[in-house]
């Protein structure tokens, strides 16, 4: 047995990481058609929203740089992440007789395509998958068939390297009884390759990326204190935050060059870099807490997450016999000097949160009510991510709505 560190941390760990091929720079989509090559690829769909989809200097970037081999686009996500656009962008993948995905856009039109993928590996009606879903909550992941996947995100949520996928059903276009929501999962659901070009990046409004921004940063800020954090994740997740705290420090101050966006995309793709792995992920309690308001109300991710972060970090640091790694985080924000870290960290996180004129409080977004906390708090707790929560935590319901209360 191999004995705890001083903060509770057992040093042995075992790190099983499938990464995509990574493209990044300006200009990098015009090498689609080289990539879908080197990956023995001939056809791709391209799967995004309706907003993505009429946007000339997005879409057409990424049509072009697929040339001869795009097979077509399926504008038809929207951030419900709807099984039923699945199943739809499953009869056009057939019908377009691609043998690819290109995921392109924001969290909703990834998780999309990743469900395509699922759902194209067998022949299943949307009646039974819908009863499947509607029972466990999740798809079946087949073992071979999947579609192989290349995100080009054109958000900063950093959900491109990730082996997950949320979906939603409803009786308004799927054969279920009542709306619920849940996940697909599989390490074979990373991605083939990821395209991440800043010139893109910087066509979405500013609002969309600042909320999305917040999801991202949460992403490092949660692999340093999370229970099954390794020093690999500790060293990506650390410059990643670094970098990314820098880009959005200077996209908050209205600089929207495209060194801005490079910088901040870098950041992105550190953050995320090794956290979504076989039967684990580093997502810890704040993206608990997004998961327990986006999915009892309609908030916006990027909105929960901004408005619940400093508040998260502020309890787990209060909480003895918590190790929320005050001292990496510091490092990573550049508040190592201070006379308390902790302190500090919460404001810096703060500074940049408010920096990019997102949400602050819980009041101020379609979220719940106070009266409504208790039964939030309850799906927190409930959430599977907290089992990556800091060691030592022991939360109770009280104390989450402690959280909610102090973000209200």
């Amino acid at each position: 047995m191999t004995p705890s560190d001083a903060s509770g941390r057992d040093p042995a760990f075992r790190f099983d990481y499938q990464p995509p091929t990574i493209r990044f720079g300006t200009g990098c989509v015009d090498d689609l058609a080289a990539e879908l090559e080197a990956l023995g690829l001939e056809r791709a769909l391209v799967v995004c929203g309706s907003t993505v989809g009429s946007t000339p200097a997005v879409v057409d970037s990424v049509t072009e740089g697929l040339g001869d081999r795009l097979a077509g686009v399926f504008a038809g996500t929207t951030p419900r992440k709807r099984l039923a656009t699945a199943i739809e962008g499953r009869e056009r993948l057939q019908a377009a007789d691609a043998d690819a995905l290109v995921a392109l856009g924001g969290g909703s039109s990834l998780d999309v395509a990743t469900a395509i993928s699922v759902l194209a590996a067998d022949d299943r009606t949307h009646e039974d998958v819908a009863a499947e879903f509607a029972e466990t909550g999740t798809i079946a992941v087949p073992d071979e068939g999947l579609v192989p996947i290349v995100t080009v995100p054109t958000t900063l949520a950093g959900a491109d390297l990730s082996m997950v996928a949320g979906v939603t059903a409803a009786p308004d276009s799927s054969p279920v009884d009542e709306e619920s929501g849940g996940g697909i999962s599989g390490p074979d659901l990373m991605p083939a390759a990821a395209v991440y070009d800043p010139e893109l990046v910087a066509t979405t409004p500013d609002s969309i990326l600042a909320g999305s921004a917040m999801n991202g940063f949460d992403k490092g800020i949660e692999t340093l204190y999370a229970s099954n954090a390794t020093p690999v994740t500790d060293a990506t997740a650390r410059r990643g935050l670094e970098t990314l705290a820098d880009g959005l420090r200077t996209f908050g101050d209205g600089d929207r060059s495209i060194e801005t966006f490079e910088t901040i995309l870098e950041g992105i793709v550190l953050v995320q870099y090794g956290i979504s792995r076989p039967g684990e992920t580093t997502a810890s309690i704040a993206h608990a807490f997004g998961h327990a308001l986006t999915r009892t109300h309609a908030v916006q991710q990027g909105a929960a997450h901004a408005v619940v972060v400093p508040h998260v970090l502020a309890y787990l640091f209060e909480r003895e016999g918590v190790d929320a790694r005050a001292g990496a985080l510091a490092d990573a924000l550049g508040v190592d000097d201070a006379a308390d870290r902790e302190a500090a960290v919460v404001e810096a996180v703060t500074e940049i949160r408010d920096a990019l004129e997102v949400p602050a409080r819980l009041r101020d977004v379609d979220g719940p009510e106070p009266e409504e906390f208790t039964a939030v708090a309850e799906a927190v707790l409930a959430d599977p991510f907290m089992t990556n929560a800091p060691p030592g935590l022991e939360p109770t319901v009280d104390e989450i709505e402690g959280v909610l209360e102090a973000a209200w």
